[in-house]
């Protein structure tokens, strides 16, 4: 998939307090220096479970995980068949992992940059010293003539290091033939480099709380203009204000923003019936501790509906989006204030559709309602930073590799992340099997339309994706 720039990439890394900047100059005052990323670059932190993730992928493969204890590291998820992403530590993507539906399986990928972390005792190979140059500096691939030796480990199709006797690393690339096979060789291509861009990569350790201080000065310009942009619609709107919230990090970065700009208003939360716990907590606890009303819409019932009618939703076929948030997000408006004013966490980074959005709108199916984006051009890592500045209570799905707070079922989820909630919620999974079995049976579909997920793809007919989504 062709990556697709969304707004500038605004990462930098300063190597004076190893730590992610989103300017040129950090707070300490020393110049950063801008971190080469897939576009559209929208950057996360590393949770405990992401670097959980990583260290097992690549400890299974290369015998040594990546991440060590103290050094910050961010994901950056690049366009892919299903799900990829690139891991950024020291100021340099160190490698990525990508996850293969067919064989339910993570990969690691590598870079040179990588080794400053770790030291592989499994799948890699040692060249000859006259090799190293025209490895490392051109991305020439691994030829028998100058393999020194190869790790019994290596099978072909394996990524592997490539090191030159001393143990230090000339380049990544993938494995051509099997270990066996690579002994007996005397001609042929043995690994195929990957030539990757080069970056600088400085290794030190830090904190979150050291982040947070490098940009001290991003988040308070932002914070400004935000509380700026708040003030002056709701200075324009006569009507009842609110804020959207969904139990998302996005809206909760909003609602600390209308706090400070306008005071207390009601939260408005769209309940489809189809929410994880831990999201109905997290709408619960953000009420209580901030002293706020939930105006919560039903859309349960109309989403069942809509099953009954058409089937399950799909990639290309996303009915559920107006019938279980928006259609009953405009009967609950109009039940209890006839129109309002909703401040939403939509950011031109999540997608090209949210790019060219205005940052004030009205949605063409909730017509009594008014949108404003407060946080339209933040990246995720401007949202972070500042809900790690404010201590705010975010939802802990977040901490456990879910990236996009929504429907625990929704079809345009990667199969990666749909593998791992079947895994962590037997039972909401096993509901929603049971109604994907039900319509199988009663549409004489194969077995396969549940166990390949076919039902996600909606066949014969053109793509009719909600744009509200």
């Amino acid at each position: 998939m062709r990556p697709s720039f969304l707004g500038k990439m605004l990462l930098h890394w300063c190597d004076t307090c190893h730590a992610p900047v989103l300017s040129g100059t950090c707070a300490c005052g020393a110049a950063t220096r801008k971190v080469p990323v897939t576009p559209p670059g929208d950057i996360r932190p590393a949770f405990h479970a992401d670097i959980a993730l990583v260290n097992d992928i690549y400890t299974s493969h290369f015998g040594a995980p990546l991440i060590p204890g103290g050094h910050l590291a961010l994901m950056n998820k690049v366009p892919d068949d299903d799900r990829m992403e690139e891991i950024i530590m020291g100021g340099a993507v160190v490698g990525a992992i990508r996850y293969t539906p067919s064989e339910k399986r993570w990969e690691p990928l590598p870079r040179p940059e990588s080794a400053l972390y770790l030291t592989p005792s499994l799948r890699f190979v040692v060249v000859d010293p006259g090799a190293i140059a025209s490895i490392r500096d051109e991305g020439a691939s691994v030829l028998a003539p100058g393999l020194v030796s190869i790790h019994p480990s290596v099978r072909s199709g394996d990524e592997v290091f490539i090191l030159d006797p001393d143990g230090r690393c000339a380049g990544v690339g993938r494995a051509r033939a099997d270990a066996t096979e690579a002994a007996g060789m005397t001609r042929g291509q043995v690994v195929r480099t990957r030539k990757n861009v080069r970056s600088t990569c400085v290794s030190g350790t830090s904190s979150w709380d050291t982040a947070v201080q490098a940009n001290a000065s991003v988040l308070e310009e932002a914070e400004n203009e935000a509380v700026g942009f708040i003030r002056n619609v709701s200075s324009n709107y006569s009507g009842q204000a609110t804020v959207s919230y969904s139990g998302g990090k996005d809206s909760l970065a909003t609602l600390l923003l209308v706090l400070k700009a306008i005071g207390n208003v009601p939260l408005l939360f769209a309940d489809t019936g189809l929410e994880f716990p831990e999201t109905y907590q997290n709408v619960d606890d953000v009420a209580a501790l901030y002293g706020l009303d939930v105006v919560r819409s039903d859309g349960e019932t109309r989403f069942w509906e809509g099953y009954a009618r058409q089937g399950p939703p799909a990639v290309n076929h996303r009915w559920c989006c107006s019938a279980c948030k928006l259609l009953p997000l405009r009967d609950a408006i109009g039940e209890n204030w006839g129109a309002c004013l909703s401040f939403i966490g939509q950011r031109r980074y999540e997608s090209f559709r949210r790019k060219e959005s205005s940052r004030v709108f009205k949605n063409g199916i909730v017509t009594n309602q008014t949108s404003a984006a407060p946080i339209q051009n933040w990246t995720a890592l401007h949202v972070w930073l500042y809900l790690f500045r404010e201590h705010a209570p975010f939802n802990p799905l977040y901490a456990e590799r879910l990236d996009r707070i929504g429907c625990y079922m929704c079809p345009s989820s990667d199969m990666a992340v749909i593998e791992d909630i079947r895994r962590r919620y037997p039972d909401l999974w096993g509901t929603w099997e049971q109604r994907l079995q039900d319509w199988r049976e009663d549409h004489g579909l194969p077995p396969a339309w549940i166990d390949e997920m076919r039902w996600r793809l909606r066949e014969g007919v053109a793509d009719e994706s909600d744009s509200h989504c």
